[in-house]
């Protein structure tokens, strides 16, 4: 029997108890009511009041912009923390190798001067980067991204698919508290459409992060002719620490423990295949503290279970 910790999908709210932090934001109000701000082009970002959504342009031959809301602290290598949000794209392409960003930033280095995603100077990022495919492009790649503040590149990838336009992906990217890696999953309609199976462990060094961003980097200072320009639809996005499901205890077969949160729902899912997954018990809120999980009617044979933990 294998247990398999997993994050899964889900107006703004921003909560911060005992050292934890929550941002969600599922665009049903004016997302500048809730604190949220561009810087760069305002024209990129475009709220959507009868779909509740954002609509968002990812054009690198303008400035660096993004769509930004501050954490109210700052996280390091030392905290566990996750990104969430849904992202279904209109159009994408690239000449050369350029990506479209969602993810964490360090404010003050992403608004420098000499702030460059694309010649790489670009220091305290852990974001989602998808690189489409395009005229003399090396796409596409679906990457989850981790840059320290010394400038050191690190990932988790894959390269065998495309993001297909018209489809809705939930993206989820995971940092474990003092982990040496990091970890990403793409979903469709709940089922894995990609775990980013190419991982790189990175070093000693720390990173700093404080912002919660959707990123439209600029080109226009680019050594290689690398462009993109991309369209496409946020929505769900949120920021949590510590995760909401960390370690998971075994109990007996299709049983199992862990510390929940209150502002999660927990459904425990179960797999024959790893690949389709099918709710294994009623959704149950979290507690605060150990919360058990039992399968309804667990298998005869083998099966795999994973945590779901979602947003109301």
């Amino acid at each position: 029997m294998l247990k398999i910790r997993s994050l899964a999908v889900a107006s703004l709210f921003v909560l911060t108890i005992a050292h934890a932090t929550l941002v969600h934001e599922k665009f049903s109000t004016d997302p500048a009511l809730n604190g949220w701000q561009i810087f760069g082009d305002t024209n990129l970002f475009q709220w959507d009041s009868i779909n509740q959504n954002l609509a968002v342009t990812w054009d690198s031959s303008q400035t660096n912009s993004y769509f930004y809301h501050p954490l109210g602290a700052t996280f390091t290598k030392a905290d566990g923390f996750c990104v969430q949000f849904d992202l279904k794209l209109t159009d994408a392409a690239a000449t050369g190798y350029f990506e479209l960003a969602i993810g964490l930033c360090n404010f003050a280095d992403a608004t420098s001067t000499n702030f460059s995603r694309a010649n790489g100077i670009s220091p305290n990022l852990f974001e989602f980067d998808y690189f489409p495919d395009g005229p003399n492009s090396y796409g596409p790649s679906i990457d989850a991204t981790l840059i320290d503040a010394s400038d050191n590149f690190y990932f988790a990838y894959d390269t065998s698919q495309p993001l297909a336009n018209g489809v809705t992906y939930r993206v989820v990217l995971i940092h474990r508290a003092g982990a040496a890696s990091i970890g990403g999953t793409v979903f469709t309609n709940g089922q894995v459409f990609t775990s980013l199976p190419s991982i790189a462990a990175y070093g000693a060094n720390d990173f700093n992060l404080d912002t919660l961003t959707i990123s439209s980097y600029t080109t226009t200072d680019d050594i290689y002719g690398d462009s993109l320009l991309a369209h496409g639809i946020v929505d769900n996005l949120a920021f949590a620490s510590p995760l909401p499901v960390d370690k998971v205890n075994t109990l007996a077969a299709g049983e199992v423990q862990f510390i929940s949160d209150t502002n999660w729902l927990y459904t425990l899912e179960q797999s024959a295949n790893l690949k389709t997954w099918t709710p294994a018990a009623p959704v149950s809120v979290g507690n605060g503290t150990n919360l058990v999980l039992q399968a309804t009617n667990p298998p005869a044979d083998q099966s795999f279970y994973r945590v779901r933990a979602d947003l109301p």
